[in-house]
């Protein structure tokens, strides 16, 4: 099921359709947020798996932070949520553009989440 997402969604419009722990993954990676280490890891079950977008797995919490705090770190982006999918009730697709001074300046990033006890179990990641 294709989730109509409006133009610059706020957290409250994610939040009618997204779960929790994805509205928590998504706020605490915006680079206009102020990362919470903690935030962000409490949206993921103890043994979660995350696949980047250059293939490399990073399993746990110790492996996600180590994961996250270098992500990205080099660059300054925006991000903008351009489509978000249901495929079931534990499987979910969003699709991100992001905006900076990487290279090439602009990439759609898509996030495909698998949930367990309303945790990300598994997050893999694609351009």
């Amino acid at each position: 099921m294709t989730i109509q997402t409006p133009p610059d969604p706020t957290a409250a419009e994610l939040a009618e359709h997204l779960p929790a722990a994805i509205v928590r993954f998504l706020r605490e990676a915006d680079p206009q947020h102020k990362a919470n280490a903690h935030d962000l890891l409490s949206a993921f079950a103890i043994d979660a798996t995350v696949v980047d977008d250059d293939g490399r797995t990073y399993t746990g919490h110790d492996e996600i932070h180590r994961w996250r705090s270098a992500e990205g770190s080099e660059y300054t982006y925006t991000v903008q949520i351009t489509h978000v999918e249901a495929l079931d009730d534990t499987r979910y697709v969003v699709t991100t553009r992001l905006e900076g001074d990487f290279p090439g300046g602009v990439v759609d990033v898509i996030y495909r989440f698998a949930l367990a006890d309303d945790l990300i179990q598994r997050l893999e990641i694609a351009p």
